[in-house]
């Protein structure tokens, strides 16, 4: 691969910002140009769910700029990579706005959800903070970032991920509820702290926040602090005394906009949000047990194209999906799954998987996703354990696992609703509602559940392992143990018709 020139467009709430960057054929990258212009798409949407004729007029404006600025680079506008966060995950009139921006500048536009933004952010965390923050990788830790319509956490155990969530409170919103209400007062006292409250008991229901030591901010607002009251950690992160973060938020509590420009410097755009982005990030920090803070000098924008650099083979990608695993593995937990038998359903779909490759012909994303199906197969067994395939659908289609976007989560959704009982039918709107090759995905991942599900039918492991032997029209599966099996010779013959459909293959236990 040689060195190219990439471009990285962000149209958040609150602005347009770009990033140009050199990657080099070893994945390393340099960056060449930064850019931002505000433009206050989110004061229309948060307030009436659509953009408004002049917000689209500034921010086409905007945009045409920025495209000259790329001919200069010598990068067309069709090849650079144009994302938008929450603003626009959440307007009416997104997709005329969408339309419009492809029209006029031929940009190509992607939305990314909540949860892809918290893959982003990760991404750009990890590479900030590398090996130079030991605690981060060895006890709890919170990420957390406020934006203009909503604020992304994540929390860690011993840098394994517990659970991640895009929670709808951001700066602009913040500061909509207070113009309603009675100013700054309505702000410190009640809507903060109700809405922080609430979220600090979903949160402590998964990890203890008193817990947490590394308490890691992202995001423009905790960068201005930390480059007035911190230290360096590296080239990519600074550190703030806890104590020292906390008396400047006191110290800024009831400035005016006015105020946080003459006496901060800022912009009055950057003003407007200021206040409420820093007591936001106060009140989480006040839950937690952290020493210090840690703010990266990163952006999604980073974390994007980190991932355009590493590529789906490298080592941080491979970490990245463990963490995946880690967030389905909390979720089963927090439904108390039996993670034993879950585990365990999950090691013999990873070998039928590896094996099986030539016949399937899934990649290793899709390994991971039926990883983590056959983790929370059994889920839906804290509501009831008669239909708990259905159940789990409906937990796993209505949570958030870190790392994956709702596409891949509906995915795993159906390959556990069909992972025993009828196989798919034109009836089922779910499955029905799936791209062809969705449904194709579903059917090939639900029949290696089916029989790995199947090597486990009494939950007790008797078939510690398995090697497979491809014939011409049989697969023969050869147990491992010294135990009675005749369960799960029962379970095989019972489960392996949806297999024997989708690849033609008999399966044999023997």
């Amino acid at each position: 691969m040689e060195n190219r020139l990439v471009a990285v467009l962000e149209i958040g709430s609150t602005g347009v910002r770009l990033l140009v960057a050199q990657i080099q054929d070893d994945g390393q990258w340099t960056v060449m140009d930064n850019a931002g212009r505000p433009v206050a798409l989110g004061r229309d949407v948060f307030n009436s769910g659509e953009f408004s004729r002049e917000s689209l007029l500034e921010c086409l404006t905007v945009l045409q700029n920025f495209k000259e600025l790329l001919a200069g680079w010598g990068i067309a506008a069709a090849d650079a990579h144009v994302i938008a966060t929450s603003a626009l995950r959440v307007a009416r009139n997104r997709d005329m706005f969408i339309d419009r921006i492809r029209q006029e500048t031929d940009f190509n536009l992607s939305v990314v959800d909540g949860v892809e933004e918290n893959r982003l952010m990760y991404l750009g965390v990890r590479f900030a903070l590398k090996q130079d923050l030991p605690l981060f990788w060895r006890a709890n830790s919170m990420i957390i970032e406020v934006g203009g319509g909503s604020t992304e956490i994540m929390l860690l155990r011993r840098g394994q991920m517990v659970a991640a969530h895009s929670i709808k409170l951001g700066t602009i919103i913040i500061d909509q509820r207070t113009r309603l209400g009675a100013g700054p007062s309505l702000l410190y006292e009640r809507y903060l702290g109700e809405t922080i409250r609430n979220t600090t008991s979903l949160l402590n229901a998964e990890m203890d926040l008193a817990h947490v030591r590394t308490f890691v901010m992202v995001g423009s607002d905790a960068r201005y602090v930390a480059l007035q009251a911190g230290t360096e950690l590296n080239e990519h992160c600074r550190v703030i005394d806890r104590k020292d973060f906390i008396a400047f938020a006191e110290k800024i509590r009831n400035y005016s906009v006015e105020e946080c420009v003459q006496k901060l410097g800022i912009t009055y755009a950057e003003a407007e949000g200021f206040i409420p982005g820093i007591l936001v990030l106060k009140l989480f920090l006040d839950q937690t047990g952290a020493a210090r803070v840690a703010v990266p000098l990163v952006s999604i924008r980073e974390g994007y194209l980190i991932d355009m650099a590493l590529g789906v083979d490298s080592d941080v990608q491979k970490e990245f999906y463990s963490q995946i695993i880690a967030s389905a593995v909390n979720l089963g937990r927090r439904f108390h799954f039996d993670e034993s038998h879950s585990r365990h359903v999950a090691r013999l779909c990873m070998t039928l998987f590896d094996a099986l490759e030539k016949v399937h012909g899934m990649n290793q994303r899709q390994r991971m996703m039926l990883e983590t199906a056959a983790i929370l197969h059994d889920i839906g067994a804290f509501i009831k354990a008669s239909g708990h395939n259905r159940h789990g659908q409906y937990i796993v289609a209505n949570s958030e696992i870190f790392g994956l976007p709702r596409d891949e989560q509906d995915i795993i959704a159906n390959v556990i609703r069909y992972h025993r009982g009828d196989p798919p039918s034109e009836a089922d709107i779910e499955y029905i509602s799936l791209q062809r090759e969705e449904r194709i995905l579903v059917l090939k991942m639900a029949s290696i559940l089916r029989v790995a599900d199947a090597l486990d039918r009494g939950h007790s492991q008797q078939i510690k392992d398995i090697t497979i032997d491809r014939r011409a029209e049989t697969i023969v599966l050869h147990a491992q143990g010294s135990y009675d099996i005749s369960l799960e010779l029962m379970g095989v013959e019972e489960k392996v018709g949806l297999f024997q459909d989708t690849f033609g293959y008999k399966i044999v236990l023997s």
